[in-house]
């Protein structure tokens, strides 16, 4: 097992969309069972639990994102196996010295940081930080297993360790809510025992079928020669990764500190609501995109696979984005109940938002690639400075939804520039950006005019909700018709993924 990376001509982007639809059969459970578990876990567990644990992995969510030093996203690059074997190593290393470290350093500063966040009622909690990041942090696997397997092509693999992990979370948190224990830390400790669960099977699977390149490969003198090549992860990629997740953790920390942490619960529920179509087939993209834009960089076909991609990206993104901006409210009163109204209000103001940051999010795996971490570095301290000013405007002046909605302009501005720099660096004309964009938004016309004139005459929020599934429907065939890769590959593809096929 000495390969190189290559792109296959031949398999064009039937390839591409295999290894993502691979993903994406997988994910399509995952978020199935989170769609149909959302409006029970909404009745068992009060905005107010979904406000603390949000908190909770809001502090491991920072120091997830340092485990490895970034040398996990190093693994895609290397020409030959045996020297991602090596960094594989590397990033398993570190991640172990890291967790050692943040057991003195979550458990003396940790209650001094909740205190200063409002978020008292963690205390007991917070030595289960190092535990979690221990298995993973927030990821399904651990992040350097993650980044392997991606590497290997085992993407049927990483399917069905999504649908483990969420049976896993939800299977505990849906017990626990039942039996009485509708706290937030039920909810925590279910998020904790599915990641222990998928990590272990993972590691299980990549140790079983690799286990000789492994062993083989593996010395120390070539971790320390992966140690100094891709330094530039450390020096820059962590210190921008670790301002980016600060920034996501923004709104959770300041709505706790200026009001509460049931105004935390409505973030987040909305959030959750938002990031289910970047979480259906964004994530699964942006893992196979990282590994052919690394082989593409290579043959000289870079520009014509983003472009390909930032079309697909804003065909999927953009109906269901700007549809939840005019029925959020009313999605959630249907299928949460009165008691979420607010959340869903918060989904209609961070929406367009979110759809830039859809787009951006894996595009931006690009500056990894061609390794502009500088680049990556500058725009998330800009990132991280305007989210901070726009929230504190709006919790000096005691507004949630003022503070929420400066942050999301902010957000549209700056991950606006970033999607256009990373179009830009890989030779995607301004033109074709434009003219995609246009496109799309043309098509979501004739569904808005539609919505907001039931909007206007006071329709019920059911008969709002179920003509946008409809409208929602339609658009899912036409995106399906209209993409020649998909097609097919809905006949044939899945075959390949249930017989175990790789290609």
């Amino acid at each position: 097992m000495n390969q190189t990376l290559t792109v296959s001509p031949d398999k064009g982007k039937l390839s591409f969309a295999g290894d993502v639809l691979k993903l994406v059969s997988g994910t399509t459970i995952a978020q199935v069972l989170s769609i149909v578990s959302a409006p029970l876990l909404a009745r068992l567990y009060s905005p107010e639990a979904f406000g603390i644990s949000t908190l909770f992995f809001s502090i491991v969510g920072i120091i997830s994102v340092v485990s490895c030093l970034r040398y996990e996203m190093a693994i895609m690059l290397p020409n030959t196996d045996e020297e991602a074997v090596n960094i594989l190593a590397l990033s398993l290393s570190i991640s172990v010295l890291v967790g050692l470290i943040s057991v003195p350093v979550v458990l003396i500063g940790g209650p001094y940081f909740l205190s200063l966040i409002n978020a008292t009622e963690l205390t007991p909690y917070i030595w289960l930080v190092p535990l979690t990041l221990f298995w993973g942090g927030l990821s399904v696997g651990h992040p350097a297993l993650n980044y392997w397997n991606s590497r290997t092509r085992h993407y049927g693999r990483l399917s069905i360790i999504q649908i483990v992990n969420v049976l896993g979370t939800l299977g505990f948190q849906v017990a626990a809510g039942f039996l009485g224990y509708n706290q937030g830390s039920s909810l925590i400790l279910g998020m904790i025992f599915g990641s222990i669960v998928s990590t272990t099977i993972l590691g299980y699977l990549i140790w079983k079928d690799d286990r000789h390149i492994i062993t083989k490969s593996l010395n120390v003198r070539s971790m320390l020669a992966g140690l100094k090549r891709y330094n530039k992860f450390p020096r820059y990629d962590l210190f921008a990764v670790i301002l980016n997740t600060a920034s996501w953790q923004l709104p959770s920390y300041l709505l706790s500190a200026f009001f509460s942490a049931t105004s935390v619960g409505y973030y987040s529920m909305g959030n959750r609501v938002l990031r289910l179509p970047m979480n259906f087939i964004g994530s699964s993209i942006a893992q196979v995109f990282f590994q052919r834009a690394a082989a593409a960089k290579q043959s000289g076909s870079l520009a014509v696979l983003v472009e390909n991609v930032y079309r697909i990206l804003v065909k999927i993104g953009m109906f269901p984005m700007l549809l939840l901006s005019i029925i959020g409210s009313d999605l959630f009163v249907v299928v949460f109940g009165k008691e979420w109204m607010e959340a869903g209000i918060y989904t209609q103001i961070l929406a367009v938002w979110m759809f830039f940051w859809f787009i951006s999010s894996p595009l931006s795996t690009l500056f990894r690639v061609l390794e502009l971490q500088e680049f990556s570095l500058g725009i998330n301290i800009a990132i991280f400075v305007t989210r901070l000013i726009a929230l504190l405007i709006g919790g000096w002046l005691g507004n949630a939804r003022l503070a929420l909605a400066l942050f999301a302009i902010s957000g549209v501005v700056m991950y606006g520039y970033l999607s256009l720099s990373t179009l830009l660096a890989a030779g995607v004309s301004k033109k074709k950006v434009a003219k995609i964009l246009l496109q799309y938004i043309s098509i979501f016309i004739p569904a808005a005019l539609l919505l907001l004139l039931l909007k206007s005459t006071f329709s019920s929020p059911l008969l709002i909700v179920v003509v946008s599934v409809v409208l929602v429907l339609v658009y899912g065939v036409y995106v399906i018709r209209s993409e020649e890769w998909l097609y097919p590959f809905l006949h044939s593809g899945f075959a390949k993924f249930l017989t175990g096929s790789k290609g």
